[in-house]
């Protein structure tokens, strides 16, 4: 491999996998100094990596994963520059946060850029895979603990909001949902991809399961209880629901291996589910799921019980604003500053988000810079579920599996929540998206008699 024994570019990889296991830690980096730093952290990586372009400016190195990457980093740009279109022209109706929002999504097309650079290699993907998994069992194991221990702290002081659920290191328990769900993803991703490509036998199946890549379902099971733990209803509905859905696809696809396939996905649901979770809070996420009443009910009336959500009616009063300017829309991060002029007064509680991307980002956004955005999205997508498709080999089709489910699962849970207004799970997502095209255009040294390349 190129630039393997390269000084620089081992301490850019280093550098940048930190960077992956701190966004999540300082309250999900959605505070003004948090989003800071990942500004900070993510134009160092930058700079360094234009300093290693130009040393080996004359030196072989392989295109295909920037070639692929292109067309979506193209797409990010361009939503990017319709952003600084609404910035420097006055269409936004709070230039600040249309400032920040700029910055925070040139830092992601160049977090997007510096993974498709540095992790080419099938080595530095599953060094990349492995971090992004240990970051979600830290995040997951401190989520339940605190709660289990009813410490209830956060990174920089205690809970105010939350108590008794699962947040980690993120105050909304959602957003830590948001981010189990893309490392979970990425977790059994690489389960999948470093699976045996012998033919079937139990004994195989055993080694899987207890053997050396034992350490990696300990992950998956502790990152499983944590979800549960946060007891966020879209956000495990929207995990086993992309689960099932790629899962089975996967299943399908791989007639070889169907059975073993299927027993470790079945593996998954049955065990981290059914014998585990009910021992960490899934009774009263059932619970909570069965008594989600988006109307108060009535009798004779007489309204017996309250609504106990809102979020419904915060989408019917942001309707106007989408409606008021869907083509170039109401700025970049400018909602929470245009909304309080359109909810009526059974909304009393402060809303800085629509509880829904895909209301929000038409909003802020407009037409011309959410489709780039969708675009950038369902083409990620596509590459993780081509390369599922085409069956190359046990690992690369593992890896597009993991990316799927980590998009998809985020895409259901975006409809009913913000997850893609935090800095950290945007990152993440991107980096996901990143994985997605890695996974079909990654490079590999094939070992002799190796069986899977």
């Amino acid at each position: 491999m190129p630039h393997a024994s390269n000084p620089l570019e081992r301490s850019l990889v280093a550098a940048t996998l930190f960077t992956l296991i701190w966004l999540p830690l300082p309250l999900g980096s959605n505070r003004d100094w948090a989003y800071g730093i990942l500004l900070l952290l993510v134009g160092s990586l930058a700079c360094g990596w234009a300093v290693l372009q130009w040393r080996n400016r004359h030196e072989p190195r392989d295109h295909k994963p920037l070639q692929k990457a292109l067309p979506l980093l193209g797409l990010l740009l361009l939503a990017q520059a319709w952003v600084a279109v609404q910035w420097l022209t006055g269409l936004s109706q709070d230039n600040g946060a249309t400032f920040n929002y700029l910055l925070l999504g040139l830092a992601y097309s160049l977090l997007f850029l510096l993974v498709i650079s540095l992790f080419h290699s099938r080595e530095r993907l599953t060094l990349l895979l492995a971090t992004l998994v240990i970051s979600g069992t830290l995040q997951a194991f401190w989520g339940a603990f605190s709660t289990l221990s009813g410490l209830e702290w956060l990174l920089v002081g205690p809970k105010t909001a939350y108590i008794g659920d699962a947040t980690g290191t993120f105050v909304n328990r959602n957003h830590l949902a948001g981010y189990l769900e893309m490392t979970l993803a990425c977790g059994i991703g690489l389960l999948m991809a470093l699976r045996d490509s012998r033919p079937f036998s139990w004994v195989n199946l055993l080694e899987l399961l207890m053997g050396p890549k034992a350490r990696l379902r300990l992950a998956l099971v502790v990152m499983v209880i944590a979800l549960v733990m946060t007891h966020s209803r879209m956000g495990n509905t929207a995990f086993f629901a992309s689960l099932l859905l790629v899962g089975g696809l996967f299943v399908l696809i791989e007639k070889e291996n169907r059975l073993r396939n299927s027993l470790i996905l079945a593996s998954l649901i049955l065990i981290d589910v059914l014998v585990i979770s009910q021992y960490f809070g899934l009774e009263q996420l059932k619970d909570r799921l069965l008594n989600t009443r988006l109307h108060d009910v009535v009798v004779d009336g007489e309204v017996v019980q309250q609504a106990n959500e809102v979020r419904d009616d915060v989408f019917v009063y942001a309707i106007p604003l989408l409606l008021d300017r869907p083509l170039v829309g109401q700025g970049a991060g400018s909602f929470e500053a245009v909304f309080p002029k359109y909810p009526g007064e059974d909304i009393r509680l402060h809303f800085d988000h629509t509880h829904s991307d895909y209301l929000q980002f038409p909003i802020e956004y407009g037409l011309l810079g959410t489709l780039p955005l969708a675009a950038f999205i369902l083409l990620a997508l596509w590459h993780a579920l081509s390369t599922m498709w085409k069956r190359e080999s046990v690992y690369r089709s593992g890896v597009g599996l993991g990316a799927a489910m980590g998009i998809i699962a985020l895409l259901i849970h975006s409809s009913t929540d913000f997850n893609l207004q935090i800095p950290a799970n945007a990152a993440t997502l991107v980096v996901v998206c990143a994985i997605a095209v890695l996974a079909g255009s990654h490079s590999h040294v094939r070992k002799r008699k190796s069986r899977s390349a």
